[in-house]
Order: C-alpha cells, then structure tokens, then sequence
C-alpha cells in the first residue's frame, strides 16, 4: 500500500499543505549464504560474509533499504518489522536504533508536501527469501555489503552505521 489511509484522510482535509509525517527505514542484515557467520555486524565481520536487504522502488526506480510510514499507535520498531513483511515478504527482527532524523520537505509529483520523522532501525533476517510483495517496490533482493546498488548518501550512511556494530547509541542530527 503506497499511502497509508490516514494520510489520505489527512489530505482530504489539508490539501497539499505540508505535513509531518513518522516514519522508518529498515536495515536488514543477514549472513550471506556461504557464510558461517553468527554476528553480521562489528569489527570482527567480512563485508564479504553479510547480505543487505535492498528494494527498488516502483515510483522513481531507484535502491534503497525498506522505509515505510509508521500508522497512528505503532511502535517504530513495529512499523519497520511491518514494512519488512509488507515490502520485501521477509521476516526480520529490529535490534536497534540507528539514527532519528529529518527527511524533507518532500514535493511530490501531484503538489503534496511531507517531512517525515525518520527512525532507522537495523534489522535481523529471520526467514524468507525477498521479493516485491506489495507493489511498491519492482524488485527486492539481498546484496553482498561490499557490493550494494547505488543508493542515496542518507542510506548508505545508514547501511554504514548498521554494519559497524557500534556501541549501540543512535545518532542525532544537530
């Protein structure tokens, strides 16, 4: 589902005026398949032994890891895990939070403008193997980490935080 009916509901009432919206981006690591690794993250592991879920998107053909719109109630964590299931039809589990930051304004192509509040979350794989279940995306697939599509600065910083294994504090921005 592309637009949350909440924000349909919301534009219904508001227009094009701007509007803030929470959102999430998932980071989904899993070892790669010829990997005996445990831990896919830190100082210890090969960016030859981890694989990041990456989705291409149906709306501007470009890659990035799974982001979505957290609904009125959900909890952010939740939300990624939703948008994991929804987006990719792979289950993963969110392990903690990478950064909470800004991402906008965003015009879109029909006038609508949004900021979103974004939580990104790095994500374990549990089961499941890719694929663009819910339309939004034209194709779904994990990568080596050492070898990922083009993406936006915004995500590989993140994929970078993810793979570190850093102590855990997420990052700010100021």
């Amino acid at each position: 589902m592309a637009t949350p009916p909440f924000v349909l509901e919301l534009r219904s009432k508001i227009g094009h005026a701007p509007l803030w919206i929470p959102g999430c981006t998932a980071v989904v690591l899993r070892p790669a398949a010829s990997s005996s690794l445990a831990r896919v993250t830190g100082a210890n592991a090969d960016l030859a032994d981890v694989e990041v879920l990456m989705v291409k998107r149906a709306d501007n053909g470009k890659w990035t890891p799974v982001t979505g719109i957290v609904d009125p109630g959900e909890e952010p964590a939740a939300a990624a895990e939703r948008e994991i299931r929804e987006e990719a039809g792979v289950e993963a589990v969110a392990q903690r939070l990478l950064s909470v930051e800004v991402v906008g304004p965003v015009t879109y192509p029909n006038g609508d403008v949004s900021s979103y509040l974004d939580c990104s979350f790095v994500c374990e794989w549990k089961q499941g193997e890719p694929w663009p279940a819910d339309g939004e995306n034209i194709e779904a697939a994990f990568f080596p980490a050492n070898d990922l599509p083009p993406t936006n600065e915004r995500f590989r910083t993140a994929i970078k935080r993810a793979l570190s294994g850093e102590d855990g504090s997420a990052v700010f921005n100021r």
